[in-house]
């Protein structure tokens, strides 16, 4: 975690915020308050839900973010900023307030996954690092998570680096991998800095190197008796199989260890993963895996199933790595709401064309209604910050696909989803661990997650309601405005 803490990316942010910060310096609104959300529109995949991953990202960007003495000289050399404001920039720490979902959490579109109250000039600034960390860390965790439940059982092991565009995207890809359920990572340093097992055998070019397959699978056995997997596709995999066995016959049996595994990363999966299957059970070694890489996906996977392929394991690499089949999360970051001089705060909106692009007004809270019987949950509620769930109580509210409908929830279980990250600047959240975001995952998956939500094809939607006071309030704005 070290190599994470001491990374100063202060500057990694869209010029227009310095540009927009520096002109409310210069107009003297630096300290109006203002609240910012930040959601996403569309699940990704046409999928049911997402799982919000990178908060740990934003909290380290957030505590470590400072201007150097070289970054103000760089924006000095653009002779557009004010010397104030320059000036300012030297002495800068967030003061703000944020509140956001636990990481790990499911969510669904439309929804609030981090909310910003803060000073006009601090909200700007962090939006470019909350928006590319929450989206690409999401989107990662939400693809693997689909991986693995296709998977139906089988380990599925995170083989991307290489494709990744970019050592961030290697390395915190295989964070969010790990976070959706991949069990492993071929990126050493993704377990060096977060202790996420790494795991990895050969390359093609080790069985090249020797003058015989055989004599290949042979010297790795000799190295690793106890961890060895053999990859059998680099000349012929029926061949390679056949010495796969012989060498766990003469060289491990006789000092006591199995063969682990076989690696095909070649070829009709389908068809030879049951031919070696074969192979392997005929020769005694039931215990040996059958591992099988070569750009599979939840899509694939579930081809495989269908085929009845004999798999145990899966090293999934570029296409989850760069989420391939929906590479993009379309998280934004919008303004709701300017405290004014009283305190109170004059909620804002932005209307579009598009219905779905128009935003929710005002300062908000999330809550998600559980039935209490099963636990299940049945929808996410969105309401005006300084509303309460009663529970005991029928409580009104509207769905925006069906707004003339007359509705309310009873009888059920309320929870505010929102965690307070930062209070006035300083940090007041205990993160949790990897695992236990890695568990929090899991567990909302077994138990709170409808079956219908996690189809591939056509998943029940999620319902995200309003209540009746933030509806109406959005209602008067698009009003005033037309």
């Amino acid at each position: 975690m070290k190599m994470e803490e001491n990374r100063n990316l202060t500057m990694l942010m869209d010029f227009y915020e310095l540009t927009m910060a520096n002109g409310y310096y210069v107009k003297g609104l630096k300290d109006v308050n203002v609240v910012f959300d930040m959601f996403y529109r569309k699940n990704p995949d046409d999928g049911g839900y997402v799982i919000c991953a990178g908060l740990e990202q934003v909290v380290r960007y957030i505590e470590n973010m400072h201007f150097t003495k070289g970054d103000i000289e760089y924006l000095r050399g653009r002779n557009m900023f004010d010397e104030g404001f320059l000036k300012y920039l030297e002495d800068f720490k967030f003061k703000g307030t944020i509140e956001a979902v636990a990481e790990g959490t499911i969510v669904y579109p439309g929804t609030p996954l981090l909310t910003v109250t803060a000073p006009l000039i601090d909200a700007q600034m962090i939006e470019t690092m909350i928006l590319l960390t929450i989206n690409h860390e999401s989107l990662i965790a939400t693809k693997t998570n689909r991986i693995c439940r296709a998977a139906a059982g089988a380990a599925i092991m995170e083989f991307g680096a290489r494709r990744a565009q970019g050592p961030d995207a290697a390395v915190y890809g295989a964070r969010a991998a790990y976070i959706g359920g991949a069990g492993a990572t071929a990126t050493t340093i993704a377990d060096e800095m977060f202790g996420i097992p790494a795991v990895g055998t050969m390359a093609h070019s080790w069985v090249q190197f020797f003058p015989t397959e055989y004599e290949a699978f042979k010297a790795y056995a000799e190295v690793y008796p106890d961890s060895c997997t053999l990859l059998i596709d680099t000349y012929d995999i029926m061949d390679g199989v056949e010495n796969a066995i012989r060498v766990a016959k003469d060289v491990l049996e006789p000092m006591g260890k199995r063969l682990k595994g076989v690696r095909i990363d070649s070829g009709d999966l389908a068809y030879f993963s049951k031919k070696v299957r074969a192979a392997l059970d005929k020769a005694g070694l039931k215990d040996c895996s059958v591992v099988v890489s070569n750009s599979v996906d939840e899509y694939l996977i579930h081809s495989l199933n269908t085929q009845k392929a004999r798999i145990d394991s899966y090293g999934v690499g570029e296409r989850l790595i760069t989420a391939k089949s929906d590479p993009v999360f379309g998280g934004v970051y919008k303004l709701a709401a300017i405290q004014k001089a009283d305190g109170t705060y004059e909620p804002k909106i932005k209307i579009s064309e598009n219905v779905e692009k128009i935003t929710n007004p005002g300062k908000k809270a999330l809550w998600r209604l559980y039935d209490p019987e099963t636990g299940y949950g049945v929808a996410d509620l969105i309401t005006l910050y300084d509303e309460e769930v009663n529970e005991e109580e029928p409580f009104p509210f509207v769905d925006p696909m069906k707004p003339w409908k007359k509705m309310a929830f009873h009888h059920m279980r309320a929870e505010r989803l929102h965690k307070t990250i930062f209070k006035d600047g300083e940090l007041v959240y205990e993160l949790p661990s990897l695992n236990e975001i890695r568990d929090y995952v899991k567990a909302q998956m077994d138990t709170t997650v409808w079956e219908e939500e996690t189809r591939f094809e056509n998943p029940h939607i999620h319902y995200v309601d309003l209540s009746k006071k933030l509806y109406e309030l959005k209602e008067e704005l698009l009003n005033q405005k037309h």
